[in-house]
């Protein structure tokens, strides 16, 4: 009996997802709870997966506290964190004496949550390397998705999960929530509609993670299912220090600095920063021509992702992006008659982020640029102010929230770009519209991963 989370192999074969994507064939699939018999009175069913620090501190609260969804299912490989998230979420709803004929599911397999009954969309916070998968699974079940950044760990599955997510007509979102922030949108619309000139450079600092020692393998914990956390990475050997800590669920997690499952700040904090660079200049669904970089990687130790690094990557209109760790963390746009710089004003999105200097929120050359009024003719870009509340509202209205899964793409292919240039220490010229290096075979092969079976998104593609 086939999966219920998967289409049929005739639904597959109608809509062969390269080319129904770039046609528009496939069908879009909307879930019941949205145009059902009432739907102003229905509320959305979301399935969260992956209970650890950012669904704890962001994506779980980020969605409860709106009345037009309902969490109904959580799901982890870690069965404590799960307990956890089920508490979290059945606390929320007690209190408010919502109807709890229906408590709340646990799966430890995303494929079984997808599965079950009723479930409308999804919120994924898992590790790096397990965003792509669970995405494509979730769209190939017709379920909208949320998904936290970056999009994928290799640019070949971020081509992959933007055809096929935009090809299914998904409501989706991705965590840059930088882009529900009004001093961000601000500062892009202030740039798109030329208040600085001609723009010639975009400057990005981001913070860096340090190295770590050599770690004693350990016995796997009871509650954990390694092989599955791992997914499509290669089999390693367990040490708390890889994975995620065992007694608390605030502190940052140790496979951020490893790259089989994250390749470091360049893509932790530069999915963020590189996507609003994107936005203020209107390149989002495109990418650099060259990338030029140097970095420092750790020469031993369990934690290897990057050091200290400097980046530029040239675009097709002319601007140059400088990304560098000891440049403030923010973007600034400097173009012929001034510049904007943009941060979080001191945000941190968990309390266990790196400590990082942030400046303003929002400054400028010349304080008239800020206050500049965006004329009704000029360019306006999607207003939100409250990220999952967008995603939301894009599920019932099935208009695009403020971000989509092209942009997700390039902004996380732009950080994947300067990586390799980053591995590789030379100029590197790419082809945004192929999306292959010109001439350097060396530099395409490390546009994929090999994926250990059975997990990845081409095993998932295989069984269908």
């Amino acid at each position: 009996m086939q999966s219920p989370n998967l289409f049929s192999r005739r639904q597959f074969l109608r809509g062969s997802f390269f080319a129904a994507a770039a046609t528009g064939l496939f069908p879009a699939i909307v879930p019941s709870s949205v145009f059902g018999a009432n739907p102003p009175n229905s509320r959305i069913q979301i399935g969260q997966i992956g209970c650890g620090r950012i669904a704890s501190s962001m994506d779980l609260p980020g969605i409860l506290k709106h009345g037009i969804a309902r969490v109904v299912a959580v799901c982890d490989v870690d069965s404590r964190r799960l307990a956890l998230a089920r508490e979290k979420v059945q606390s929320h709803y007690t209190p408010r004496k919502t109807d709890r004929s229906d408590d709340v599911k646990t799966f430890a397999d995303y494929r079984e949550l997808l599965a079950s009954a009723g479930i409308d969309a999804v919120a994924i916070s898992t590790p790096d390397h397990w965003h792509a998968e669970p995405v494509v699974a979730a769209a190939l079940a017709g379920k909208d998705i949320y998904v936290q950044k970056p999009l994928t760990m290799t640019l070949n599955e971020g081509r992959m999960v933007s055809d096929i997510v935009r090809g299914k007509k998904c409501a989706f979102q991705i965590g840059s929530q930088q882009r529900s922030s009004n001093q961000f949108r601000l500062a892009c619309e202030l740039v798109r509609n030329g208040r600085l000139g001609k723009l010639h450079t975009i400057r990005i600092g981001l913070p860096t993670d340090p190295a770590g020692d050599e770690e004693p393998v350990m016995a796997v914990p009871a509650n954990l299912n390694f092989d599955r956390w791992l997914g499509s990475t290669p089999l390693v050997p367990y040490t708390e220090k890889r994975v995620h800590p065992q007694n608390s669920i605030d502190d940052r997690p140790g496979w951020l600095r490893i790259e089989s499952y994250c390749l470091g700040m360049i893509t932790g904090w530069g999915s963020h920063h590189v996507d609003i660079g994107h936005w203020g200049m209107g390149t989002e669904q495109t990418g650099p021509l060259e990338a030029e970089a140097h970095a420092e990687f750790p020469k031993k130790g369990l934690w290897n992702v990057h050091g200290p690094y400097h980046i530029e990557m040239k675009y097709a209109n002319g601007v140059t992006m400088v990304i560098d760790n000891k440049l403030p963390n923010g973007v600034r746009f400097e173009g012929a008659e001034g510049w904007i710089f943009v941060t979080r004003g001191g945000e941190k999105t968990t309390a266990s982020d790196p400590a990082t200097a942030f400046g303003k929120a929002l400054e400028a050359s010349n304080p008239a640029i800020l206050s500049s009024k965006i004329g009704p003719t000029e360019v306006h870009l999607h207003h939100s102010t409250d990220h999952h509340l967008d995603w939301l509202t894009s599920i019932r209205t099935r208009q695009a929230a403020v971000t989509n899964p092209e942009a997700a793409h390039r902004s996380t292919s732009a950080c994947i770009i300067g990586w390799i240039a980053m591995k590789l220490g030379r100029k590197l010229r790419w082809d945004p519209a192929a999306e292959k290096f010109v001439g350097d075979e060396e530099a395409n092969r490390l546009l994929a991963r090999p994926q250990r079976a059975p997990y990845g998104i081409n095993a998932l593609l295989k069984k269908i």
